[in-house]
């Protein structure tokens, strides 16, 4: 038997120390940093424990909206139409929606015939 090479999509991003691809890095840097907010605030009040959580806390949830996608679960219209897309894909597209507010949207159900 032959050997095929098979193709995916890897959208030119390198994996750097094998878990972080160059996005998930600065996303989990991004959170991070907004978690050092908290923790320079509960510095302040003698928690330090309590902001070193913040920093992980964020920290994590940077890096799982750079590296997951969207389930798609039938029962929810939103996971219904965007299963499969990347979190942060989903989450700009909606910022972008919510912040044109000239444009108004009509959802209808069912034929669109004139009666």
């Amino acid at each position: 038997m032959g050997t095929y090479n098979i193709p995916r999509n890897v959208k030119g991003e390198g994996r750097i120390l094998y878990i972080f691809s160059t996005k998930a890095l600065i996303y989990t840097g991004g959170g991070g940093l907004v978690g050092g907010l908290f923790y320079i605030i509960f510095n302040i009040l003698n928690l330090k424990f309590v902001g070193i959580i913040f920093i992980l806390l964020f920290a994590l949830i940077g890096f799982i909206v750079a590296t997951l996608k969207m389930p798609k679960i039938s029962k929810f219209a939103i996971t219904r139409e965007t299963g499969g897309e990347n979190i942060d894909e989903v989450i700009k597209r909606l910022i972008q929606f919510k912040m044109d507010k000239s444009k108004y949207y009509v959802y209808t159900k069912g034929d669109t015939k004139d009666e």
